[in-house]
């Protein structure tokens, strides 16, 4: 994808170097019930990547050798891989938490129906997906019929806990703007979808994660295909934040892939640029991370524009 998004391939963007590392983000394969217009994976049901039992255990080698307290489990639709629950298992078993960046209606899919009590009982932090809180924007972005389902899934999931004060049980949502445009301030957003979904559908959540789209894979050919690439590249560099630099997620934060490669971030991982702009490199490759330069490109504006986008939503929430 990176060949033809050429405006990537030489960058201004300013020189970050790595923290401690804390947390390990696993994607878990491409694979997906859906075949969302955002999504920076170009995930979908006729992907076949998959991490294997063999990469599983290295993840969790490197988990042991290394001071990691979160997993952050992703995809495709993560839950969809076959040792998805062999691997939460093994990282709670360990006192890690653990994140499913969970589609939610996958949580209904025939062979899934008790993912939902599976990730209750393992005190599994849920973040989902719903780009909006009304029905023709949600099912305009992911297909006819996300929305209700979603909307069932999330009853379901606030039925086991989830969302309610002294459950332990996080249920977090994800908003991403419908197009070229950034997402709007994330607590009054936060506020709107609070309100909305417990007046019409009794659903409640505790945080909402407002995140900028990103010009790579699916997104990025949406963009190309209707001239706007440039344009959206632009709006990215004009709102850009200097401040957000201190806490995009890359800092902490090791991505791997369904392979066990790793790089600096999830984005960076789909344009198959490797760790730190090196050679390829695996989990077991990976020495001491700290002070070591990142690898941005033109799409890192994208984390670091307006109140900044992370896998944990805003950055700067006043930005």
């Amino acid at each position: 994808m990176i060949d033809s998004l050429p405006y990537l391939k030489d960058s201004d963007f300013p020189a970050i170097t790595r923290n401690k590392l804390e947390i390990l983000q696993v994607n878990l394969g491409y694979l997906c019930n859906l075949s969302c217009t955002h999504c920076h994976v170009n995930a979908g049901p006729k992907r076949t990547e998959l991490m294997d039992k063999a990469t599983v255990e290295q993840v969790l080698d490197f988990i042991d050798k290394h001071a990691i307290h979160t997993l952050d489990l992703t995809g495709g639709a993560p839950e969809m891989n076959p040792h998805f629950r062999y691997l939460v298992t093994q990282a709670r078993g360990r006192g890690l938490k653990v994140i499913d960046r969970c589609n939610l209606v996958v949580l209904l899919e025939n062979g899934f129906e008790d993912m939902a009590g599976f990730l209750a009982e393992n005190q599994v932090e849920i973040v989902a997906s719903l780009p909006c809180y009304l029905k023709e924007n949600v099912d305009k972005q992911r297909g006819k019929g996300t929305f209700n389902a979603s909307i069932k899934a999330l009853q379901l999931l606030n039925k086991l806990g989830y969302g309610l004060a002294n459950t332990g049980l996080e249920l977090n949502l994800v908003f991403n703007p419908q197009g070229a445009t950034l997402p709007p301030g994330q607590q009054a957003l936060e506020h709107t979808y609070k309100q909305h979904l417990h007046e019409h559908y009794g659903i409640v959540f505790n945080h909402l994660f407002a995140m900028t789209n990103l010009p790579i894979q699916r997104f990025g050919s949406v963009l190309l295909s209707t001239g706007r690439f440039d344009e959206y590249m632009q709006l990215l560099k004009d709102n850009f934040d200097a401040s957000n630099l201190d806490k995009v997620m890359c800092k902490n934060t090791l991505s791997v892939d369904w392979q066990g490669y790793v790089y600096d971030c999830d984005f960076n991982q789909m344009l198959h640029v490797s760790l730190s702009g090196s050679q390829k490199t695996h989990l077991g490759q990976v020495s001491e991370l700290m002070g070591k330069p990142i690898a941005t490109l033109q799409h890192c504006y994208g984390c670091t524009a307006g109140q900044g986008s992370s896998c944990g939503g805003a950055i700067n929430e006043n930005g």
